[in-house]
């Protein structure tokens, strides 16, 4: 029973991860190409802007992961209304879109300005902003139908549409950056088009009649919209964390080190943003398995799940660790053609230190994950929340005062392992609850 169970895991876990990483590519083929054609005032502006993409992100995995987890629910206890669910799902989506891109056409340059873009580079951090902004629509729904294919019994289609939207944006990078000489336009709207060939994928879900929930609103339930919010709270924490993080960092660094410093941190940020899709992925992959397992009662099957989770993610952490520090000289250059010395020197650092955080990160976001399937979403919520704002922030604005750079880098892994310490203990609950429970 356990090696079908572990199984399962792996075939939903690798194919997550797949496409997470794949997702990750985007940012990460950008950073390349932008330091490449504009140097570091380019990846500056870049990483300044990634923010809002952060932000954009973590709504559309709010509305997919929390409806796509009642949607779960719902199809293991044998209950009707999936296709309410999901088209509960897409009017969230489509509000919270609209937000966003009303942000992207009339404030993008107040946004610029709130995140820190000087008269150097606010020009292109405005332009990155307007464009990601305005196509937020499929971004969201993109992330939606992600979800909800791969809880239907999809996760190989859903796999398959992220790595080809990543592989597009890496190939319509190029071309816009170079040959077209569009420059941060072109990365901003090649990063836009990649959802759109993801969800023309997807949608061979409906057209192979593969599904067990279509879109339909002739018997709209806004009670689901309640239910899934928490449900999906700590999905978009994780993603929020990173983005906190991210404007703190590049606010605290601007001071400390100037545009230069940030162009650092975009390299230790986005290479990051890669290994925390690999924990994401890890979450989301055994996300659906958790929640048909908690609905059947089965805590043996649920901490098995967790284990699983637990030791993929540290396997992960370590070679991404190991990787870095060993090559932290090589990556770094790879995004520092003009051989900014200064930046060399941040960048390498921090890879080295900033890394050695994800030996906890990763176990934070299978352990949120893990309660949020389980139908604890609070639990989850609040393990996100440490890791992204409670204990993140004021840890970087302390660590950096008193360490400059270096305390600034260190924040990150004390956030991660003190948020670990207060999971482990939720976790000894969780157990003796559910013996009691059961």
């Amino acid at each position: 029973m356990r090696g079908k169970l572990f199984m399962s895991f792996i075939k939903y876990v690798s194919q997550s991860v797949m496409g997470m990483v794949g997702i990750s590519c985007y940012i990460l083929a950008d950073t390349w190409f932008v330091a490449a054609a504009l140097g570091a005032e380019g990846l500056a502006a870049l990483n300044l802007a990634i923010v809002f993409y952060s932000l954009l992100n973590a709504a559309g995995l709010m509305a997919g992961i929390g409806g796509a987890t009642l949607f779960s629910l719902s199809l293991s206890s044998g209950r009707r209304g999936r296709s309410e669910i999901f088209s509960a799902t897409v009017i969230l989506g489509s509000v919270l879109a609209a937000v966003f891109t009303a942000a992207g056409l009339f404030c993008s340059g107040w946004i610029a300005r709130t995140l820190g873009a000087d008269e150097a580079i606010f020009a292109m951090t405005e332009t990155y902003l307007r464009t990601i902004l305005s196509f937020s629509l499929f971004f969201i729904m993109n992330n939606i139908l992600l979800a909800f294919v791969r809880n239907d019994g999809g996760p190989r289609l859903a796999m398959a549409a992220m790595v080809t939207g990543s592989l597009s944006n890496i190939a319509l990078d190029y071309i816009f950056i170079f040959p077209f000489g569009w420059g941060i336009f072109g990365a901003a709207f090649a990063t836009a088009i990649a959802p759109m060939i993801s969800i023309a994928l997807l949608s061979l879900h409906f057209i192979l009649r593969r599904g067990s929930f279509s879109l339909s609103f002739s018997r709209p339930r806004g009670v689901y919209i309640l239910k899934m919010i928490p449900l999906g709270l700590s999905s978009m924490v994780t993603e929020l964390s990173s983005a906190a993080a991210l404007a703190a960092f590049n606010l605290i660094i601007l001071a400390m080190a100037g545009n230069t410093g940030v162009a650092a941190y975009g390299v230790v940020a986005n290479l990051a943003l890669v290994e925390l899709a690999v924990f994401v992925g890890i979450a989301q992959g055994m996300q659906p398995l958790v929640s048909r397992r908690r609905g059947m009662g089965d805590l043996a099957g649920c901490r098995a799940l967790l284990c699983y989770g637990a030791l993929f993610s540290l396997g992960a952490a370590s070679l991404a660790y190991g990787a870095v520090f060993v090559w932290a000289r090589e990556i770094a250059a790879l995004f520092n053609q003009a051989g900014d010395r200064l930046l060399a020197a941040y960048a390498e650092e921090g890879l080295r230190i900033y890394f050695a955080g994800f030996f906890f990160g990763g176990l934070n976001v299978v352990t949120a994950a893990f309660f949020s399937a389980a139908e604890m979403p609070k639990r989850g919520f609040l393990i996100s929340s440490l890791r992204a704002f409670l204990l993140a922030l004021p840890l970087a604005a302390l660590f950096s005062r008193f360490f400059g750079m270096r305390g600034l880098w260190f924040s990150f892994v004390a956030a991660e392992a003190l948020t670990l310490f207060i999971a482990a203990a939720m976790l000894r609950r969780f157990a003796a609850n559910f013996q009691r429970e059961h």
